[in-house]
């Protein structure tokens, strides 16, 4: 093979991709790294960061109504620029520490789109090629756009952050954790919700009553929910937008968003001319070491087909780094990856759901719902919800999951409980803080009643 240009070429400049890159580096590889977009990937620049800062704003509005009850009269006013002028400038310190960190271990960066031209040959748009002996694909996931009549005036989760301003009236099609984020945003900022669901249920996926409890809790914010409704056209009026629904009817709005998926960003990067083979909704299928059909090529994050979550990408990419260029080969367990919703109320979890347990034997259900201490002072009433899943033979805590305030702190903690194998005893033998939510998941002492088998008709 002719000589290469790198050792290493990464395509993406996300989360997984920076990560392998800086790695790769340091142990000695001569790397490069494209990106067409802003550094930093779908988290850093559209994604868990922005999201999450806008989720805190939404929060203020709740907090202002409890500090009554504690003594305090506060009068606040909500100013939508000023939120997305501060996300805005948070964004650009992080784009550009993360430009910073690509320079400080070595590797050189390419702001510009880059696609293969064969197994080992990478073009960028400015003319430029490259061949490298490893080629590393890490160019994330993007959201799915609707087609239907009037489709250029809905948005999608990459377009909500740069809103000229803040909607009166928002619909949201879709039910997974990114529609219910945006929900609970925009309703604590002021904006009428309306959440539309093809389905019946909405977190598909996650352990039901998590589902139920964040439903419940949504509703009573004033999220209002319409289930098997689907959009057929959106038109602009001197009203703003209405949406003709499938099954009949219409709705009004300021904002439609869509948020109903992702796909893998695997159009245009020349991956038929690598000789790589596509899987379902074109993503590429990797072994556990991140290797494509093509062996020199790897992918890691959310253009392949596993857990599409920042910190798993991170995680891939340094485990193919390590693996490749460290010759210290490991590989990424996905069995207790923890995941959280930022809601309001959030949701934390980690393991099985009730139903994936059930699957595989006879399991103990725990389950606590109760009013939290602050909330006997503030007047809401908001209830927390917690559970646990347990292998009935073994007794070791399969599930953790949790609606309510601090869930994902509380359940980023318990995952290392999980992954070590903890049982039930070890939970109830764990000394209380007191007084604090997170107790409870110590203290809960008695099993849920089996649901009865429905009798033979």
């Amino acid at each position: 093979m002719p000589s290469c240009d790198y050792d290493l070429y990464v395509i993406g400049a996300g989360s997984g991709g920076v990560r392998a890159a800086r790695i790769a580096a340091q142990y000695g590889a001569k790397v490069g790294i494209a990106e067409a977009d802003r550094v930093g990937g779908t988290c850093v620049i559209r994604g868990c960061i922005p999201k999450k800062l806008m989720a805190y704003a939404g929060h203020f509005s709740g907090d202002f109504e409890d500090a009554v009850g504690f003594g305090w009269m506060v009068e606040a006013r909500f100013d939508w620029p000023t939120l997305i002028a501060n996300k805005d400038r948070e964004i650009d310190r992080l784009n550009g520490l993360y430009i910073k960190g690509l320079d400080a271990a070595g590797a050189e960066l390419h702001q510009t789109r880059a696609r293969l031209v064969d197994a080992h040959t990478v073009e960028l748009d400015d003319g430029r090629s490259f061949r490298a002996e490893h080629v590393l694909i890490a160019t994330g996931g993007r959201p799915v756009r609707p087609d239907f009549p009037g489709v250029e005036h809905v948005i999608t989760s990459d377009d909500v952050f740069h809103l000229p301003e803040q909607p009166r009236r928002i619909a949201i099609v879709g039910a997974g954790y990114i529609a219910l984020e945006f929900a609970s945003i925009f309703r604590g900022l002021g904006t009428e919700v309306m959440v539309l669901h093809r389905g019946a249920e909405i977190l598909r996926g996650f352990d039901r009553d998590i589902s139920a409890t964040l439903r419940e809790e949504l509703e009573a914010r004033g999220v209002e929910f319409r289930f098997n409704a689907e959009v057929a056209s959106v038109e602009r009026g001197l009203g703003g937008l209405q949406a003709a629904l499938k099954q009949g009817g219409t709705l009004k709005a300021d904002t439609v968003m869509f948020a109903i998926g992702r796909r893998p960003n695997t159009a245009g990067l020349g991956l038929d001319a690598a000789g790589i083979a596509l899987g379902p909704g074109g993503a590429i299928p990797v072994d556990a070491y991140s290797r494509s059909s093509v062996p020199h090529i790897y992918a890691v994050g959310d253009v392949t087909d596993r857990v599409a979550l920042t910190p798993v990408a991170i995680r891939e990419g340094h485990a193919f780094a390590d693996t490749v260029f460290g010759k210290q080969p490991w590989s990424v367990d996905y069995e207790t990856v923890p995941t959280a919703v930022f809601s309001n109320p959030p949701v934390g979890t980690v393991g099985l759901s009730e139903a994936e347990a059930r699957s595989r034997g006879p399991v103990d259900i725990y389950r606590a719902r109760f009013r939290p201490l602050r909330h006997t002072l503030s007047g809401r009433n908001e209830r927390t919800m917690m559970k646990l899943v347990v292998d009935r033979g073994s007794q070791r805590v399969l599930g953790v999951h949790m609606v309510g305030e601090d869930a994902p702190e509380i359940v980023q903690a318990l995952a290392v409980a999980v992954r070590m194998g903890a049982t039930k005893a070890d939970f109830d033998a764990t000394m209380a803080l007191h007084p604090t939510s997170g107790e409870e998941f110590l203290t809960m002492r008695e099993r849920v009643t089996e649901p009865q088998p429905k009798a033979a008709e």
